[in-house]
């Protein structure tokens, strides 16, 4: 299997990313408020904004937590996370 994946959905291509999505949510879980799921994802700028200011007290935390396990948080390019199966 390649690092980047591609999936079709109703006629478009999209890239995948080669990160995990379950490995995100459980980073979110533990460690949401110090920003490491968003350095697992490649962004360091907001991990960095999360680390200092606690995940933005907590809100900003739950926020990307809900994103992950709806599916649409994304990483650095822009990439949806690997789906739960994969």
């Amino acid at each position: 299997m390649s690092d980047v994946q591609v999936a079709q959905q109703s006629g478009t291509v999209e890239e995948i990313s080669p990160k995990s999505r379950l490995a995100a949510l459980l980073l979110c879980f533990f460690f949401g408020a110090l920003g490491i799921h968003r350095f697992y994802v490649g962004k360091i700028g907001t991990g960095i904004l999360w680390l200092l200011t606690l995940g933005i007290a907590g809100i900003g935390a739950l926020v990307d937590f809900i994103m992950i396990i709806v599916g649409s948080f994304k990483d650095k390019q822009g990439r949806k996370l690997m789906k739960w199966t994969e």
